[in-house]
């Protein structure tokens, strides 16, 4: 059921299943590559303790920022656009 009271055909819950899907993998791949990024040099080189503690918690916080990002990005924009094709319910204009 929407918030409108309206049931949802199958269709409309499987695009709504795959872009669910799709927002996760690429939050995920976005998550990961911003910890490569900022994590990485911690990881290939040997630098002093405190600085890869540092960098690895900054690689972190940027995991989980671009992660929610994404996933919330993907997600409006999906919301948005399905709003935008929906045919309106009602009279029909010029009535």
């Amino acid at each position: 059921m929407t918030s409108h009271g309206v049931r949802r055909g199958q269709a409309e819950r499987d695009a709504i299943t795959v872009e669910i899907g799709y927002a996760l993998f690429s939050g995920v791949f976005a998550a990961a590559l911003g910890f490569g990024a900022v994590a990485g040099p911690a990881l290939l080189f040997a630098l002093p303790a405190g600085v890869e503690q540092a960098l690895r918690a900054a690689g972190a916080v940027a995991a989980v920022l671009l992660f929610s990002a994404r996933v919330v990005s993907v997600l409006v924009r999906f919301r948005q656009a399905g709003q935008a094709v929906r045919p309106r319910r009602g009279r029909p204009e010029g009535s």
